[in-house]
C-alpha cells in the first residue's frame, strides 16, 4: 500500500487522485490521505504575514518524514525553494497551462473593466503585473478555494479574479468570461501548472515507482524556474515570476523572469535561452541578472498597505 499525502481541498484532492490512478495503473494499491495545513486553517490572513508559502506543506512534509504517509503531491508553486533534509522531488508529471486567467463578471478581459474596478488576488505578483497594465485597479485579497472564490465573484464582491488557467483545469471549471493572460506579460509564477511529487530520498522502492511519473520537459522547466528562486531568496511576499518552455524538439529551454515592486511601477524583466541539459543554469544566470538590475531594492508592501 503506498500512502499519498496531500491537503484536503478539491484541488489538491484532484492533483492527488491523478498521481494515484497512475500508480494503481502499474499495479500499486493506493490510499489518498487528506491533511489540513496551517495555511489552510489560516484563510483570513495574508501569506506575507503569517509565514508565507511553506505554510501550505510543513504538515504534509512532517507526516512524510515520520513515516506516516509514503508520497506527498503539491502545486509546485507552493513549495519554498529548499525542501527539508531527508525528502526529494522524485518526479514533475506533464505541466498543465502554466497562465493566469481573468474571470470578471462582465467579460471583456482586463482592458475592459471600468475605472477602479475591484480585482480580487492575495498575489503579490498577479498585484504586481496587474497594476503594470492597470495601475487604476482597486486590488482587494481574497483567499479560500476556487469555488468560494467564484462564488464571492458573483456575489459582487469583485469585479473580476485572477486565477491560476491550470487549477481551473483541473476541477473541470470552465467560469463565463473567462480570459488567458499572456504569459510574456503576466509571467507566471515559478512552477505554475506543474505538480511536485515528494518522497523520503531513503525510500528505494517507492521512489522507483514515483520516478516513471516524470515528465523530461516539465522537470527541466521546474528544475530552471526553482534555481533562479533559490538564488532570489525569494518567497511569496515578494512578487517574483519565471517562466521556462522547452523547445527545438526538446533540446533548448528558453526562460522568462520578473521581479517587480508591488505597486507595480518598477518591473526588473529579463529572458535567457540555453541546452536542456544546462537548465539550472539558465535559472541562475536569470537570478543574477534580475539581481544586477537592482531586484534586492524591490521590497514588498508594508503588512496593511493594500489599496
Amino acid at each position: 500500500m503506498i500512502r499519498v499525502g496531500t491537503r484536503a481541498s478539491a484541488l489538491a484532492r484532484a492533483q492527488a487522485d491523478s498521481v494515484a490512478q497512475a500508480l494503481r495503473a502499474r499495479g500499486e494499491d493506493v490510499e489518498i490521505v487528506t491533511m489540513q495545513t496551517e495555511g489552510d486553517r489560516l484563510l483570513s490572513a495574508r501569506l506575507a504575514e503569517v509565514g508565507g508559502k511553506g505554510l501550505f506543506v510543513r504538515e504534509i512534509e512532517e507526516a512524510l518524514l515520520a513515516g506516516t504517509i509514503d508520497v506527498a503531491v503539491h502545486s509546485l508553486k507552493d513549495l519554498p525553494a529548499e525542501l527539508p533534509a531527508g525528502l526529494e522531488l522524485a518526479a514533475y508529471p506533464e505541466r498543465e497551462d502554466p497562465r493566469d486567467v481573468l474571470v470578471s463578471r462582465a467579460g471583456g478581459g482586463l482592458e475592459a473593466l471600468p475605472d477602479g474596478a475591484r480585482l480580487g488576488t492575495s498575489s503579490p505578483r498577479r498585484r504586481a503585473l496587474a497594476l503594470a497594465v492597470r495601475a487604476d485597479l482597486k486590488i482587494e485579497p481574497v483567499r479560500g478555494n476556487v469555488d468560494m472564490r467564484l462564488r464571492k465573484l458573483a456575489a459582487g464582491e469583485y469585479d473580476a479574479l485572477m486565477l491560476a488557467a491550470a487549477g481551473l483545469r483541473r476541477l473541470g471549471l470552465t467560469p463565463e468570461h473567462a480570459e488567458p493572460l499572456p504569459a510574456d506579460v503576466f509571467v507566471p509564477a515559478v512552477g505554475q501548472g506543474i505538480l511536485g511529487i515528494e518522497i523520503r530520498a531513503d525510500d528505494a522502492r517507492v521512489g522507483k515507482l514515483v520516478r516513471e511519473l516524470d515528465h523530461a520537459d516539465t522537470r527541466a522547466a521546474a528544475l530552471a524556474e526553482r534555481a533562479y528562486l533559490r538564488r532570489l531568496g525569494a518567497s511569496c511576499n515578494t512578487a517574483v515570476a519565471a517562466h521556462a518552455m522547452i523547445e527545438g524538439g526538446g533540446t533548448t529551454i528558453r526562460m522568462d523572469a520578473v521581479v517587480a515592486s508591488e505597486d507595480g511601477r518598477r518591473l526588473l524583466r529579463d529572458g535567457a535561452t540555453g541546452v536542456v541539459e544546462e537548465a539550472e543554469d539558465v535559472g541562475l544566470w536569470l537570478a543574477e541578472s534580475i539581481l544586477a538590475q537592482g531586484a534586492a531594492t524591490l521590497t514588498a508592501l508594508e503588512p496593511g498597505r493594500w489599496r
